[in-house]
């Protein structure tokens, strides 16, 4: 069965508009409001999660210290990324909103001149200071959408990467060790699979498996593989070891029992949800589900590492506040996300099981959140983000997702499967012209 879908058409190039300044910072392509009364705030995390918990928290405080109502609406990743375009070139569109950083999001965004430059705003708040380093790159943008330098799009506040979450409880009682290395890892899930337990929670109609292909490659990967793929700098080898050996474990990993055939259908929350009540032992997804993990499955016995024996593994800052440069409110947008890198709010997104970038380390009282922090913590000292896989092209996450799917489902071998995707990959940098 072909599971190849048309993309949506949203993606498509958008007339371009002028990035000005800002009203009140130097000028702006939009009229802005005199004394506005409310201010509309878009995002798609849960509301038990950390950022949900946290963001909610930075919503109150701008209510009472502005005296503007906030209009909040709760999206879902998938309809953002699909109609963001759209959405932003109407009136229709917030004040400030969650977007996924990345070229083939924000990026792309930025360079249709639908987001505002925040590079005044910067200045004004000191964010600079806050937001430093790699986690700095996926705020800044070039003028062909190229992440890592040019003018700043959007501001993190947290970071997050994938790592390994284990059901200690689940491997206790089948008398399985938690693996830290690969070859620990694979014994654990023929040994959960001879006893009928299905031991990856994976799903391949979102983001679950081509997190797990990325990370597969990554722990192959150099950093200069990691620059061609991501950054268009040099050519991409499909036929390189971090490629053929993360596509081709997939399929192993499939045949052998350890991912079901059945999650081609399987979204993100489908899988979760599994983990969560004990269907799987192992889920391999974000530092974004910790908190909720924490609250949904309180008494039971979670742990977690970053994936075994990889230098690399799949992770960035968290995902971006912009604002639209459609936006009529472009202040009071600004001084909500400074709020969100405010004190009391990063200390009580840490709290929640976050991994806030500007909370003091003495006020997380938890110690699995501390240990978390610690981890992602070594993760940035040792440079190992690797990104994600479907940055590079505006059209590449649902592209993969579908090469991922023939491959689990059988309707295409390891080697048609690279072939569609380095078809895909090259059209969409080619389209995009990101490639000198």
């Amino acid at each position: 069965m072909n599971v190849r879908k048309a993309i949506a058409a949203g993606l498509a190039a958008v007339t371009a508009v002028g990035m000005c300044g800002l009203a009140g910072c130097g000028g702006s392509g939009t009229a802005q409001e005199e004394n506005p009364t409310s201010i509309k705030i878009w995002h798609y995390e849960e509301d038990n999660g950390a950022m949900g918990v946290a963001w909610k928290k930075a919503m109150e405080i701008f209510e009472k210290e502005t005296g503007v109502k906030v209009e909040f609406e709760k999206k879902s990743f998938e309809q953002i990324r699909q109609n963001a375009s759209q959405i932003l070139n109407s009136d229709e569109a917030p004040d400030v909103m969650e977007y996924n950083k990345g070229n083939a999001t924000a990026g792309l965004l930025a360079s249709q001149g639908l987001l505002t430059n925040l590079d005044d705003y910067v200045k004004q708040y000191k964010w600079d200071e806050k937001v430093t380093g790699s986690l700095a790159d996926t705020g800044k943008y070039n003028d062909k959408g190229v992440m890592g330098s040019g003018n700043w799009y959007g501001i993190t506040n947290y970071g997050e990467d994938v790592i390994m979450y284990y059901n200690k409880d689940m491997f206790d009682k089948n008398g399985i060790e938690i693996p830290t290395t690969m070859d620990e890892l694979t014994d654990a899930m023929q040994k959960f699979v001879d006893k009928g337990i299905t031991p990856l929670a994976e799903g391949a109609a979102e983001y679950p498996v081509q997190h797990l292909w990325w990370q597969l490659a990554l722990s192959k990967a150099d950093d200069q593989f990691v620059k061609a793929y991501e950054m268009y700098d040099g050519d991409v080898d499909w036929d390189s070891e971090p490629i053929v050996y993360a596509t081709q474990t997939i399929k192993d990993w499939t045949d052998k029992g350890y991912i079901s055939k059945d999650c081609t259908g399987l979204k993100a929350e489908d899988v979760g949800q599994g983990f969560i009540n004990g269907t799987y032992p192992m889920f391999f997804s974000g530092t974004w589900w910790f908190g909720r993990f924490q609250n949904d499955m309180k008494g039971k016995n979670i742990t977690f590492s970053t994936f075994p024996q990889s230098k690399k593994v799949v992770g960035s800052s968290g995902n971006l506040w912009v604002i639209p440069e459609n936006s009529k409110r472009k202040d009071l947008a600004a001084k909500f996300i400074n709020i969100t890198l405010s004190p009391e709010v990063q200390d009580l997104m840490g709290n929640s099981g976050g991994l806030p970038i500007a909370a003091d380390p003495d006020k997380i009282t938890d110690p699995s959140t501390k240990e978390l922090i610690e981890s992602f913590n070594t993760v940035l000292k040792d440079n190992a983000l690797g990104f994600y896989p479907d940055w590079p092209t505006a059209t590449f996450y649902d592209e993969l997702n579908a090469s991922l799917q023939e491959l689990i489902n059988g309707s295409t071998d390891v080697k048609g499967a690279i072939a569609q995707m380095k078809s895909d990959y090259d059209k969409g940098v080619q389209d995009a012209g990101v490639k000198d």
